[in-house]
């Protein structure tokens, strides 16, 4: 098959002049040459495309795909990660992961929030500020937690971000209303253990890979998994696979059931955080999550669970040829079976 590849390279934007907070989100050449790599390693051709202005100079010369793999990101926009995939749906062609509407109710925090409690899902009481004086309505109870309502990378939280009075709320939602420019999203304070779960699938076909227990250690900005202590992860933060407790087992039935009610397609991964009697709540629903060769947190939790980058790939393929009823010749690296729930895939 022939597999157009789509993703915002870091250094082009830096080049440009966008700052490093901008293109937080964004892959570097080392990951656009592994997956690459990976697709050619699975006996397809590759074509790499870029960002989505690249996309639609190639789509309006008349170059079309048979698979398109995408990582884009967007810049602007409640819609940016979307941009890609409804372009490609306005050309009818295929494409990796989930749609544009899941992607942007993901993105928008308080959006999927909101969903996640039509489902019945659980998920913290939260308050959203679009403007200071907004704060004079909120009534949530101390500690509150605050970010920005639509950033990815852990954009915008810090230890400012876990706040215990009237002062620092104001203080911290000034600041992130000016710095990002969009709504602020505070929420409930949840003070017990955090974890990611990983998803490869869709739908009925959708799986739990494992469970990653985050925890911070004491080099890591305390109260959250934060922008620094991800990006600094080496000293601030432990990973370790959470399994066989019932706590697991329902963080595994959470985040599978929103995984496909919120529509996540192929991979992607469900942050889960408990309040201080040990009940799990959803955060937030990624569903493009980072792919850069072992740095990320789907990587990370592939590999303690078995999972080769190329192995993981080779999934994240599979899933999309069946979801998109393709010719899949390249299937031999994924199992033979299906996964049983909460099953462990090893190479």
């Amino acid at each position: 098959m022939l597999i157009g590849l789509t993703y915002d390279l870091k250094e082009e934007y830096l080049a440009e002049g966008f700052g490093e907070m901008e293109v937080a989100e964004f892959d570097s050449e080392r990951t656009i040459a592994a997956l690459e790599s990976a697709l050619q390693n699975l006996g397809h051709q590759v074509e790499r495309i870029g960002h989505v202005r690249s996309l639609t100079q190639r789509l309006a010369d008349g170059q079309r795909w048979d698979l398109v793999f995408n990582i884009s990101e967007g810049l602007y926009g409640y819609g940016r990660e979307a941009q890609v995939p409804a372009l490609l749906d306005a050309y009818r062609i295929p494409y990796t992961f989930s749609d544009p509407l899941t992607l942007c109710l993901s993105l928008n925090k308080a959006v999927s929030k909101r969903m996640m409690q039509s489902y019945g899902l659980p998920t913290a009481s939260f308050f959203l500020v679009e403007k200071l004086v907004d704060l004079n309505n909120l009534t949530l109870p101390f500690p509150l937690f605050a970010k920005p309502v639509a950033e990815g990378s852990s954009k915008g939280v810090s230890a400012e971000s876990c706040i215990h009075n009237k002062t620092q709320l104001k203080k911290t939602c000034s600041r992130l209303l000016k710095e990002f420019k969009q709504p602020v999203l505070v929420e409930k304070y949840l003070s017990g253990e955090e974890f990611t779960v990983g998803m490869v699938g869709t739908g009925d076909t959708a799986k739990v890979i494992g469970i990653f227990q985050i925890i911070l250690t004491d080099q890591a900005e305390q109260g959250g998994y934060s922008y620094e202590n991800k990006v600094n992860y080496e000293d601030r933060v432990k990973y370790q696979i959470y399994e066989g407790t019932p706590l697991a087992a329902k963080i595994k039935k959470i985040a599978l059931a929103c995984w496909r009610n919120l529509g996540g397609c192929d991979a992607g991964r469900i942050d889960i955080r408990c309040d201080g009697s040990g009940e799990p709540y959803i955060l937030e629903l990624n569903p493009l999550a980072g792919l850069t060769p072992d740095y990320g947190d789907i990587i990370l939790l592939s590999q303690a669970v078995g999972i080769s980058y190329q192995k993981l790939i080779s999934l994240i393929m599979r899933s999309a040829m069946q979801r998109l009823n393709l010719n899949n010749d390249s299937d031999a690296d994924s199992p033979s079976k299906p996964v049983a729930e909460g099953q462990v895939l090893n190479n």
